[in-house]
């Protein structure tokens, strides 16, 4: 694992399997192709299909089409939702029997909105980042203080955002770097209202600051600012949402731990902030402040912001993934970084994809699961806690392996 201690840990972003792409094509450097294209690694058990899949940090969370919750990985705070802390290595039913639309894996903690459009939150409760009025940990899913009726949420390093079925924003938990953008620095157990009177689309959450996008695609983005992830053009914190320089209309925006990704409504991805492993995908090393286009002149439906890496999909169902690809995260059968979008190996059709902590998952449009990189939690979901790809001291998949059924 290669965490930056200037960094709080990702995280990682939902990802909902019928996303489209749109847009045209820019001119960029070329892509690197992959070193070569590996067959996908065999699933011994039957397949677990799924309508929105999110990787977190060790562990991972989808909804199943009956909108049943099911997660795998490491679950020592119980942020599998299964009222245990025993991790697991193939999909595990949440509990209480709630039917889910939508669902957000982070580190520690997890986040769905139900049917009914109520928020619940399990896992590590520090920092009031569960929303239920208190700093205990839960074992099971437990409602969201309030009485707001949400219509997404998204989990972050240690607090989470959520956007009503109104349009408006609120976040809680950790609030020290003005994550929760309500315009303190006070942590937060049950949600606040984030400052302004701006009604926005769609939110979400990265290591310790987010990004909100307007019906106008506007995009705005609060909380920690180190290496220019707001892209404000400085890197300076931000305690309320403040306008992401370059005047570009976003379909998407989607922070991670340390950088940040949008799509414009014309299909171009755009990357800023931290920049060492490549991560923000311009072919470059150097740290950015603003929206730097992302190279490749791919047209994109989506790319979101992991930990270290970001991936997208493109509008002809390929995924990509460029960054920091510490055992296989950026599934290209290599575990070389890449400082411009790689295709992923496989030839699978894609509807989404969610990069993670050390690994990334993708659902595709048959709503078959797969998951690659690190494995050493069971975050994969293949049923097994090892990987042929790497060392025994760090199993990992270089390239996709469908996760299997429940037992």
């Amino acid at each position: 694992m290669s965490l930056r201690p200037a960094c709080p840990r990702l995280i990682a972003c939902a990802v909902t399997l019928a996303l489209a792409a749109a847009g045209c094509r820019e001119d960029a450097p070329s892509l690197t192709a992959p070193d070569a294209v590996p067959a996908l690694a065999a699933t011994s058990a039957g397949a677990f299909t799924s309508i929105q899949v999110s990787a977190g940090g060790w562990h991972t969370c989808a909804i199943a089409p009956d909108n049943r919750a099911y997660c795998w990985g490491l679950n020592i705070d119980g942020q599998l939702g299964d009222g245990t802390t025993g991790s697991r290595s193939r999909p595990t039913l949440v509990a209480r029997g709630l039917r889910f639309v939508q669902i957000s894996a982070s580190d520690e903690h997890t986040c769905g909105v139900t049917t009914d459009s109520l928020a619940y939150c399990w896992g590590r409760g520090q920092y009031g980042r569960l929303g239920t009025g208190w700093i205990g940990n839960r074992l099971k899913p437990a409602k969201v203080a309030g009485g707001h009726r949400f219509r997404q949420v998204s989990t972050g390093g240690a607090f989470t955002c959520g956007i009503t079925t109104a349009d408006v924003v609120y976040c809680w938990g950790r609030n020290s770097r003005g994550s929760v953008g309500d315009g303190t620095t006070t942590d937060r157990v049950s949600p606040v209202r984030v400052a302004g009177n701006r009604r926005y689309r769609r939110v979400q959450a990265g290591g310790a600051h987010a990004c909100a996008r307007t019906a106008a695609g506007k995009a705005f983005c609060w909380g920690d600012g180190d290496f220019g992830k707001i892209g404000d053009g400085s890197q300076l914190d931000r305690h309320v949402p403040t306008a992401v320089a370059g005047n570009l209309t976003f379909s998407q925006v989607v922070p991670g731990n340390a950088h940040t990704c949008g799509v414009t409504t014309a299909g171009k991805a755009y990357c800023w902030g931290y920049n060492t492993d490549g991560q923000v995908g311009d072919g470059t090393t150097i740290n950015r402040s603003t929206p730097q286009p992302v190279a490749g002149g791919l047209t994109f439906g989506t790319v979101l912001a992991g930990e270290t890496h970001s991936c997208g999909v493109t509008e002809g169902d390929v995924a990509y993934c460029w960054g920091e690809n510490f055992a296989g995260k950026l599934g290209d059968g290599t575990t070389t970084n890449r400082l411009v979008p790689v295709p992923v190996v496989g030839g699978l059709a894609f509807n989404g994809v969610s990069p993670g902590g050390e690994h990334t998952c993708g659902g595709t449009d048959l709503k078959r699961v797969y998951c690659w990189g690190q494995n050493g939690s069971g975050e994969l979901g293949d049923g097994t806690t090892t990987g042929p790809d790497c060392s025994p001291q760090n199993p990992c998949s270089t390239k996709p392996k469908e996760v299997v059924a429940p037992e």
